[in-house]
């Protein structure tokens, strides 16, 4: 049983990273554990279709995205796909592709398929069950992407209930990937550092963000990024709180960074703009009632939630 999270821990208020499977590492190697989880009356298996997730037609009003087995073989689950997620509560969880189309999944009577995002936004579903999600995302893409051995180029396959994939053809063993992106409140006296990329919908500004790179600190990270993207160099880096972003594997970790001047000079291939923003018109964009009809990224992003802290706490810290 996993030990609650501190009631006051940042990474509370994320949609994935509210709560958490008891991931039960110690079954992974045993088959006949893996076996016995698959098989208890109160497992569940997350279904997905590419990378939208499925959600029964129920009559129940709550949202879930677990089906039982037979619901999921049903809808045509891929047995040899199902990877092990950990537990709820000692109840089992598994997530698997269907064998469905998405024509065929859009013309079911019993299920329908999500986009992820929109999920988030809506909130529907218990908050383990968006942690379960952004686990199934991540190792179902990771596993579509990587089904041949790295160093001989042979297919290789999947090991220890989907948290590895082994060669038969040269004995190399490949394990999930995260991708660490840092994403950062640059604050200089009373403003903040925000653009915009041509990405976002059109309207919004964010925070800074950018992968890291091998060999590289958090901070580091954040000072290399923050100097290409927008000219501005930075100082202090503290770090806030972070958050798995299933899209498909990514992990970002927020910090607010103290700027040491304050000429923005933009790298064009990156961001459209970027300004400095002084606290009132951030609880603007974060209101939604800003003049000009410019607003951060909503509660599900990290940045919306680094720009709060930057409202209501004025130090980093």
């Amino acid at each position: 049983m996993l030990p609650p999270f501190p009631a006051d821990e940042p990474s509370r208020a994320f949609r994935f990273a509210e709560a958490g499977l008891d991931r039960c590492a110690e079954w992974r190697e045993d088959e006949t554990a893996i076996a016995r989880a698959a098989m208890d009356p109160a497992a569940r298996t997350l279904l997905f279709c590419r990378d939208r997730p499925l959600l029964p037609r129920r009559s129940e009003p709550a949202a879930s995205v677990l089906f039982t087995g037979a619901e999921a073989m049903a809808l045509g689950a891929m047995a040899e796909r199902s990877v092990f997620l950990g537990c709820d509560g000692g109840a089992p969880r598994f997530a698997t592709t269907t064998r469905l189309t998405q024509e065929e999944v859009a013309e079911h009577p019993e299920v329908e398929s999500v986009d992820l995002r929109a999920l988030a936004v809506a909130g529907s579903l218990p908050p383990i069950e968006y942690a379960a999600v952004a686990e199934a995302r991540a190792l179902l893409a990771w596993h579509a992407s990587h089904r041949f051995c790295a160093r001989c180029g042979q297919p290789s396959v999947k090991a220890s209930a989907g948290w590895k994939r082994h060669c038969p053809a040269c004995g190399a063993e490949h394990f999930p990937r995260t991708d660490p992106v840092v994403i950062m409140s640059v604050e200089y006296g009373d403003r903040c550092l925000l653009g915009r990329s041509p990405r976002f919908a059109e309207g919004m500004v964010s925070c800074l963000a950018g992968f890291m790179e091998p060999g590289e600190t958090i901070e580091a990270a954040v000072r290399r990024e923050t100097l290409e993207e927008a000219g501005i160099r930075v100082g202090r880096v503290a770090y806030f709180a972070s958050e798995p972003w299933p899209f498909p594997m990514s992990l970002m970790i927020g910090v607010r960074a103290e700027a040491l001047d304050d000429d923005v000079r933009i790298d064009p291939a990156e961001l459209e703009y970027a300004r400095w923003f002084d606290r009132e018109e951030v609880a603007h964009l974060l209101g939604g009632d800003h003049p000009r009809g410019l607003f951060a990224p909503p509660p599900i992003a990290i940045a919306h939630h680094l720009l709060r802290a930057f409202v209501e706490t004025p130090e980093a810290g």
